[in-house]
């Protein structure tokens, strides 16, 4: 990585971005309300505060009103070393450290005067870098603690509402997080995505209704949110290897 891709100004949207990078990143907050997760960790920036993203966690990003950050991408630890020197250990740690801190008000001042510096410069860029990482050694890590997902409460509004269109954002108001946060909290605690919770909870229910009820398949296949049966039948067919009927008379025979 080139010294003046080291830092760069971003926008973040409503626009999720989910990915993972080799190198560390600090993402320092300007203006707006910036939501993250880190490996299933949630966090939030706004100004004053900035995230830790260590080399090769994945992370998800998003703003339902936009953010503006300042955002450092380290090069790596040879970089450290030979720009940091005795205190390359300490900015190591730092590095480590997964989630938000907070700054005080002589490190935002360095981060504004930066974010409306010339960032072209190779030499304002490599010089900036390394004051803030400076600055930033002494800063006091915090815990980060987490509840785990509300499951129960996403399953019972799922089966309230399945006949009706359900989106992330209903899951994501249950749980109070943004659905950046929601995405990133739901690959690492249940392996799947929230839209293929649903799906999955809504399949779920049909099979209980077809072992339970005598009602039509195209009835259930209404109920569970599908308006095309054959769009039905396919679901059920992938999801448990078996048709609609064919599991009807499982049921039946057990």
């Amino acid at each position: 990585m080139s010294s003046g891709s080291i830092l760069s100004l971003r926008h973040y949207s409503d626009d999720l971005i989910a990915h993972s990078h080799e190198h560390p990143q600090l993402v320092f907050g300007l203006r707006g309300q910036l939501d993250f997760e880190l490996d299933g960790r949630g966090a939030q920036i706004e100004r004053q505060g900035l995230i830790v993203v260590p080399g090769g966690t994945h992370h998800t990003c998003g703003s339902t009103s936009g953010s503006h950050c300042l955002v450092l991408d380290v090069p790596g630890d040879a970089w450290l070393e030979s720009s940091l020197g005795e205190q390359a250990q300490a900015s190591q740690r730092l590095l480590e450290h997964r989630g938000s801190l907070n700054l005080d008000n002589h490190q935002q001042r360095l981060v504004d005067w930066l974010a409306a510096s010339a960032l072209a410069d190779p030499l304002i860029v490599q010089q900036g870098a390394v004051l803030l990482l400076a600055s930033l050694n002494s800063t006091p890590r915090p815990a980060t603690v987490q509840k785990q997902l509300p499951f129960a409460s996403f399953d019972a509004h799922i089966e309230h509402n399945a006949a009706y269109p359900l989106q992330v954002a209903d899951l994501a108001r249950l749980a109070g997080l943004s659905s950046a946060r929601l995405h990133a909290r739901f690959i690492a605690e249940a392996s799947i995505t929230p839209m293929d919770y649903i799906r999955q909870r809504r399949l779920l229910q049909a099979r209980r209704l077809l072992a339970e009820t005598d009602l039509a398949i195209g009835e259930i296949a209404s109920r569970v949110g599908y308006s095309s049966q054959s769009a039905f039948c396919a679901a059920m067919l992938k999801a448990f290897g078996r048709t609609p009927r064919a599991l009807r008379r499982e049921s039946g025979d057990n």
